[in-house]
């Protein structure tokens, strides 16, 4: 898994080609782009399709229907904001990875129990940031974490220097990217 997994909105098919080209340039090469608009299947299967050498999930996937239509739009890892068995189960069937968003000792039982050790931490700030991260893996030795929500520019390298950190999510990547590449025209 790359270190940063830019959480991307395609509110329009059109979109797409800027926004993963803008992450290409910046040296990104993954995209989780979220379940939450009418054209996510369709701008996945489009990104498999056209950006072949970039790893393209879908996020914000909460029930079995939307993750085996972002499966059968291509999508190479499923990200949940938090952890649906259902999901969990058709993402183990297919060997495909599967990180749920999970923040609480329950929680990542839950998640241990169906076989998943990297899980999402979101929202990274509201539930404590580094310092939970830190807590949480004293009893949890074997699981990595993606947190996603709060962090940004100013504590990412705080979050990379903690050996339990699988990689960093958030939508300012693609923010940065689109700036970077404005800026270059």
């Amino acid at each position: 898994m790359e270190k940063f997994v830019p959480v991307v909105v395609i509110k329009e098919l059109s979109e797409t080609d800027k926004i993963l080209t803008a992450l290409k340039n910046s040296g990104i090469k993954t995209a989780e782009i979220t379940f939450r608009t009418a054209c996510a299947a369709e701008a996945i299967a489009y990104a498999v399709k056209n950006y072949p050498d970039m790893a393209i999930g879908a996020g914000t996937v909460i029930n079995a229907k939307q993750c085996k239509e972002a499966l059968a739009a291509g999508a190479t890892f499923i990200v949940s904001p938090g952890l649906s068995e259902g999901v969990a189960k058709i993402c183990a069937k297919k060997n495909i990875p599967y990180y749920p968003g999970c923040v609480t000792p329950t929680e990542i039982m839950a998640a241990l129990e169906l076989g998943i050790t990297t899980v999402k931490f979101f929202p990274a700030n509201v539930y404590g940031g580094l310092k939970a991260l830190k807590a949480l893996s004293a009893p949890f030795p074997q699981v990595k974490f993606i947190p996603t929500g709060g962090v940004d520019r100013s504590n990412i390298d705080e979050f990379l220097a903690f050996d339990k950190i699988a990689a960093i999510g958030g939508s300012f990547f693609v923010k940065e990217a689109l700036e970077k590449m404005e800026a270059e025209q």
